[in-house]
């Protein structure tokens, strides 16, 4: 805003006017202010790419063309011949520069940095302003010693001394001379290298430097740079400390270069804080310095990052730490963490944390979505941790990483049901909450769930959408067949009992269920509640011995029902019923945990069901507090685990089959409501720990207001 009162105030003493005039002695303040302040002062400050010379080239090319010459003499069109000259001239090599800037040949390599070279400075703002100004005092002020002097005043004031900038610099540097206290202060000298991007530097005073401070390195054998310190790392002759050098672009490296004029040559200094925010929001990590908390260590692989700890600031099992692969930033999830030591010269030992992270992979913002990276992070390349954020209300969110508002989703509530899933946990961790989101989810989806609970609970939770009293009455009806059972003897020992009867309606009932015009998605079931009897001895003397069937052996009647009312519709890729067996112990024992022998082929049964049932889009899921007592033909094909905390050695050797060793061992350490999660229906391709959501909180962004 300066600069161009500056101008006006120019164009009145030159022409007695405020205005800036509209006919060719007024392209001197139009050239000005468009290709001087526009590009110099707010888009190329500090260097000019090929692409930004070609519009002010362009620009200046315009304004000559717009405004003729002042006569056909040769003295009057000679130099603006010469202006469109230079201009397409310099167009070409900003053309040329563009065409063979990715060559990897060296002679067009070459040519194509000369051509950069050229552009940086005979097309820059200033440059080309001149050039036009200096046209414009020719061509059209010559005659006017009082248009002359002040446009020329105008011109070089702006394009060759500019001096707001000068009057700007000079007063900061006279303040420094005065800031003895955040100038920058020289700690040493570098004394070695380790490849990559790591330094040694000898201190030689006494102030002690902290991890995470900013220096400034003059080097006689390369080029100044920035670089942050990673502690100290022994002694020889002085104190060595470690530092990261930090990769710049050539717009900071100008400025650098400026800041390090008066830095002797070798040594090293600490950067001022008013010197590092001239630089923070240009060099990422000194824009995330206080998150920088290491650098990737060796045996990196490309699911596993390993990185020294410089600075231990909230890491904990569970949090996200990034860092670059190529030019993309990769999530982890820190797993474990180990103290290493390592011998250095002359008998000094150097102490540290190694942390140890499992991939997440790239963030995709717009699908909301984790992708895989197939490679892995440079050796010794910074490592931030994920700052803590607030979590969005996110519907389709089935829990968040731990202090993120990164979230995971079900990926696909058809493939949950038909590849089943299962959910593995202590007791009081959260696993029926968590089943009965998910049971919502589905049910909101038209998937329906047939719920076999021994403890009531879904009834409760889920009673907004058991509202059909007809439902609720054939349950009365069924519970009613089974205790006329038990005095009901046959000589055909297999008629015997309601049994029969029982199986009969249920499997109707189901029937009708499962039908598509059945507006009801939703039926909970309780075996214990049904009291139904089987005759287990032949007759005598007019009686016969009876048994109640077991919870394990109703469970297989209401499966085997299930499969045969889905198959009745045929095949589908498409989920149609979901049995959720809670207490899964309970339902489906594994062999030697039964609590009677009819259970062992109870449970056989029931497995044939969800065996055959995938390709009718019948799936299950299963809630269990200990794996070693379910059985494992079904707990194997389940393709998706949320695994809560749990102690017993035979769930975490079995489940690090799914979620590998290092997660299994993690288990014991979990907190209420935290799962590892992994599988085919995860919106992440590896396993990963989330807290998941607080059953309030889902309830009030999944619900719709219930109808008074």
């Amino acid at each position: 805003m300066l600069y161009l009162s500056f101008l006006v105030v120019m164009n009145q003493m030159a022409f007695s006017q405020w205005l800036p005039l509209t006919s060719e002695k007024g392209l001197w303040f139009y050239s000005g202010a468009a290709v001087l302040i526009l590009g110099s002062l707010l888009i190329t400050p500090f260097f000019t790419s090929p692409a930004n010379a070609i519009s002010y080239l362009v620009a200046a090319l315009i304004a000559v063309f717009v405004f003729p010459a002042s006569s056909t003499e040769l003295a009057d069109t000679l130099p603006r011949q010469c202006v469109l000259a230079f201009c397409a001239v310099m167009l070409g090599i900003c053309t040329l520069n563009i065409l063979l800037k990715d060559s990897k040949n060296r002679i067009p390599h070459n040519v194509a940095e000369v051509c950069r070279q050229l552009a940086d400075h005979l097309g820059s703002p200033r440059f080309v302003y001149a050039i036009v100004i200096i046209y414009a005092l020719w061509e059209y002020h010559r005659t006017s010693p009082k248009e002359l002097f002040f446009v020329g005043v105008s011109g070089l004031v702006i394009a060759a001394q500019q001096p707001l900038e000068t009057l700007g610099s000079v007063i900061q540097r006279i303040r420094e001379l005065w800031r003895p206290v955040t100038a920058s202060a020289v700690v040493g000298s570098m004394v070695a290298h380790q490849t990559p991007d790591v330094v040694l530097i000898r201190q030689e005073g006494d102030e002690a430097v902290q991890p995470g401070m900013c220096l400034l390195i003059s080097d006689k054998h390369a080029r100044l740079r920035f670089a942050v310190t990673l502690g100290y790392f022994g002694r020889d002759e002085g104190l060595l400390i470690r530092a990261l050098e930090i990769e710049v672009s050539e717009k900071v490296r100008t400025r650098l270069n400026e800041l390090g004029r008066s830095l002797p040559e070798g040594c090293v200094s600490i950067l001022a804080a008013h010197e590092l925010n001239t630089f923070r929001d240009d060099v990422y990590l000194l824009k995330h310095l206080d998150s920088f908390v290491g650098i990737v260590a060796p045996d990196t692989a490309t699911e596993r990052l390993y990185f020294e700890v410089v600075q231990d600031r909230d890491i904990e099992q569970g949090r996200l730490v990034e860092t670059f692969v190529g030019g993309k930033l990769v999530l982890y999830q820190v797993l474990d963490g180990l103290t290493k030591e390592v011998i250095i010269q002359q008998k000094n030992t150097y102490g540290f944390a190694r942390g140890e992270a499992s991939q997440v992979g790239v963030w995709d913002d717009e699908k909301r979505k984790f992708k895989p990276c197939n490679w892995i992070p440079r050796l010794n390349a910074p490592v931030f941790l994920k700052g803590i954020e607030v979590k969005p209300d996110n519907k389709a969110a089935i829990g968040y990483f731990p202090s993120t508002s990164y979230h995971v989703a079900i990926k696909s509530l058809d493939e949950m049901v038909t590849h089943n899933t299962a959910i593995l946990g202590i007791l009081g961790v959260g696993k029926s909450m968590l089943a009965i989101e998910l049971v919502e989810r589905m049910v909101i989806h038209g998937i329906k769930v047939i719920c076999i609970d021994l403890t009531n609970q879904y009834e409760q939770e889920l009673e907004r959408y058991l509202t059909d009293a007809e439902m609720t009455k054939k349950i009365m009806e069924l519970k009613a067949l089974g205790p006329p059972g038990k005095t009901k003897y046959e000589r055909n020992v297999e008629e015997g009992g309601s049994g029969r009867v029982f199986k009969s309606e249920i499997s109707r009932f189901i029937a009708d269920f499962v039908e598509p015009k059945c507006k009801n998605s939703l039926m909970i079931l309780n075996p214990s509640q049904f009291e139904v009897w089987r005759q287990d001895s032949k007759m005598f003397s007019e009686k016969a011995s009876m048994a109640s069937l077991t919870p394990t052996e109703i469970t297989q009647i209401i499966s085997e029902a299930t499969l045969q009312a889905v198959q009745k519709h045929g095949m589908t890729n498409k989920a149609r019923v979901c049995l959720v067996y809670e207490e899964a112990h309970s339902l489906v024992p594994e062999w030697n945990s039964v609590a009677a022998d009819g259970d062992k082929a109870a449970t056989n049964g029931t497995a044939r069901a969800i065996l055959q049932g995938r390709k009718y889009g019948l799936g299950c899921l299963l809630i269990t507090q200990r794996t070693a007592n379910v059985t494992k033909t079904i707990l194997n094909q389940c393709n998706t685990i949320f695994a809560m905390r749990t102690f017993d050695e035979t769930g975490k050797d079995f489940l690090s089959n799914y979620i590998s060793l290092k997660y299994s061992n993690k288990l014991p350490t979990l907190l209420e409501r935290q799962a590892v999660v992994f599988g085919r229906a995860s919106s992440c391709e590896n396993p990963v720990m989330i807290r998941l959501n607080d059953r309030e909180d889902f309830v009030r962004l999944f619900r719709e207001p219930k109808p008074e």
